[in-house]
């Protein structure tokens, strides 16, 4: 790839927090060995620190120490440097040495977010996962707003299979960020892991009309991405309200036309399906499953 190409690509990843490691160091590469860094101007510290995390998740620890060296030499003292230093440690050093050094950089700047949140992320790892809630807990009662910190939660305690308290934390990410609808999908599937299947009708119902109000989508398409499991949630809420007599532990009704609901999931979902090649064994599968009613 020429540099051009490479600068547009990775100015790309950046705009959209696209992680990419593999893609990112190779395209990294070719900016070094091109001399593209005096082209990218300002954006070359930017530049740096993305080509740091990708040469880590690569195991090119040559090139992260080059790019740490040259953010060093220009930043000298800075906690974003400090920061990716620490990604450093964990992938060469003990666990314990981690967070030695985390601990170190919190005590000198103890409300740091970027610190907390490895240092949270290094206990989990260790297996230490009650110390990394009550970490992540006293993150969130400080900087409450933290959506990031907030879905971490969630998965933490659905990793314990405490699923109540996801989805509690999950209701702080859609108070935060309500217009997201992955997280409303991600809500109503830890809802029905939860046991709350109304709750979680709810919820998968909601994103539907999320996909259905963009503007850009047009009327009657096939579904695709996240609203294939938003219909799958909703056909298999349909039959379990249909057939059991549930509880919502939030007290969430039951929607109306339930039957209705179920037929339009199974013609929305054999719309994905029906086209396939008789040899796909998952479309198969599922149009087998949705005949069972």
């Amino acid at each position: 790839m020429d540099l051009p190409s490479a600068l547009q690509k990775l100015s790309t990843f950046r705009a959209r927090s696209t992680r990419a490691s593999q893609e990112t160091f190779d395209k990294g590469l070719v900016v070094l060995k091109g001399n593209g860094l005096k082209k990218l101007g300002d954006e070359s510290w930017s530049f740096l620190e993305q080509l740091a995390l990708a040469a880590i998740d690569v195991g090119r620890l040559d090139i992260a120490d080059r790019c740490l060296q040259l953010l060093t030499d220009k930043f000298p003292g800075s906690p974003r440097v400090d920061c990716l230093n620490g990604v450093r440690k964990e992938v060469t050093e003990s666990p314990d040495a981690a967070l030695a050094y985390y601990n170190h950089l919190l005590d000198a700047d103890p409300v740091n977010v970027a610190f907390w949140k490895r240092k949270v992320s290094v206990l989990r790892r260790m297996g230490r996962i009650d110390e990394a809630v009550s970490e992540l807990v006293e993150l969130l009662d400080t900087y409450y707003t933290d959506v990031e910190g907030w879905l971490e939660l969630a998965d933490i305690y659905s990793s314990c299979r405490q699923y109540t308290s996801s989805l509690q934390s999950l209701a702080h990410v859609l108070l935060l960020a309500p217009q997201n609808p992955f997280h409303v999908l991600r809500f109503a599937e830890t809802a029905y892991t939860a046991g709350d299947v109304s709750l979680a009708m709810k919820s998968f119902l909601n994103v539907i009309d999320m996909a259905d109000a963009d503007e850009d989508a047009p009327l009657e398409q096939v579904p695709s991405g996240f609203t294939v499991r938003a219909w799958f949630g909703i056909k298999q809420c349909a039959r379990r309200l249909q057939r059991e007599r549930l509880v919502s532990p939030s007290q969430t009704p039951v929607p109306d036309h339930l039957q209705l609901l179920d037929e339009l999931a199974t013609e929305r979902l054999k719309t994905v399906y029906a086209g396939r090649d008789k040899s796909d064994k998952e479309a198969t599968e599922v149009l087998e499953w949705l005949a069972r009613g």
